[in-house]
């Protein structure tokens, strides 16, 4: 009888899915991140990929006077200009893109597949673009602070006295911490063993921390090396004489500013080349539009009773 029962009476899941389409998603990638930092800067188009930064020399010998209500001679004075500026040269992220040609014929449906190489490619050089913008020995954000402008932690974990005193050094007209989402967890945890839990603000569809007011942007290409981090405040702007982004526009192929995509023909093997080429910088306008709070640990815990 128990034979009869266990008989099987209707068609199986497993046979039934030879009929059915799955709907599928394009591929996904772990590595991607949201790369705010590059939606928060400002960026400025060159020429020739070559931006130069004039400066004042000796400013502080420039004259001026309130006038009074008798006839003295007012004060003579004049601007003078460094000789040569710095120039930062455009620097290009690149790499080749193979895609065979049987494969992009044969198996496009439903999803593009040079589409999605050529999309998941870019997503990867703009990550290492973020990571240059930082890291880079010549341009990026760390390699460039001035020495007046570096705060050692107090206690080692990252206190609201240490961001206070980060603000004290960039303080006109910060825009915003980047900082490694642990060093900012980090943070919480000493705010909320003071009692002062900081609040948030919404952008680009998300919840910030903020303290005194300016947001705290995770970036994990600010990397944890023996548990110790950094957090940069930036100003920004070619007005505000902060921190710019660098770009060259008009590039052959361009996808979006700075990036190009260039077919580059199809070999003997059937293989299809794309150029991706993705050329930027970054320039640091004035000593003050960048400081950095050093030597930040993010591995410091609390008991709360």
């Amino acid at each position: 009888m128990s034979d009869i029962h266990d008989a099987q009476t209707a068609l199986s899941d497993v046979a039934a899915r030879t009929l059915a389409n799955a709907t599928k998603t394009v591929p996904m990638m772990g590595t991607i991140t949201p790369r705010w930092l590059a939606h928060l800067l400002n960026w400025v188009p060159v020429e020739a990929g070559i931006y130069r930064v004039n400066k004042v020399k000796h400013a502080e010998n420039v004259v001026v006077d309130c006038s009074a209500k008798d006839e003295r001679e007012l004060p003579a004075t004049y601007v003078d200009y460094e000789e040569w500026g710095r120039e930062y040269v455009l620097s290009a992220v690149n790499t080749v893109l193979d895609v065979h040609t049987r494969v992009s014929d044969l198996y496009s449906s439903p999803h593009n597949q040079i589409r999605e190489q050529l999309r998941l490619t870019i997503e990867t050089i703009k990550e290492r673009q973020e990571s240059e913008l930082i890291n880079n020995k010549e341009y990026g954000l760390l390699n460039n602070v001035a020495p007046s402008m570096k705060v050692q932690t107090r206690t080692g974990a990252p206190t609201p006295d240490d961001l206070d005193e980060l603000i004290a050094r960039v303080w006109k007209e910060p825009a915003f911490f980047l900082a490694h989402p642990q060093a900012i967890a980090a943070f919480g945890r000493e705010c909320t063993r003071r009692g002062v839990p900081p609040p948030t603000v919404p952008l680009f569809g998300s919840q910030f921390l903020t303290w005194r007011g300016i947001p705290l942007i995770p970036c994990d290409k600010l990397r944890i090396i023996n548990g110790k981090t950094n957090i940069l405040l930036l100003r920004t702007g070619e007005s505000r004489q902060g921190v710019v982004g660098l770009y060259q526009p008009g590039l052959p192929g361009e996808q979006s500013p700075g990036l190009s995509v260039r077919f580059m023909g199809i070999n003997h093997k059937a293989i299809a080349s794309y150029l991706v080429s993705l050329y930027c910088s970054l320039a640091v306008l004035t000593e003050d539009a960048l400081g950095v709070l050093e030597n930040v640990e993010v591995g410091k815990y609390h008991e709360y009773k």
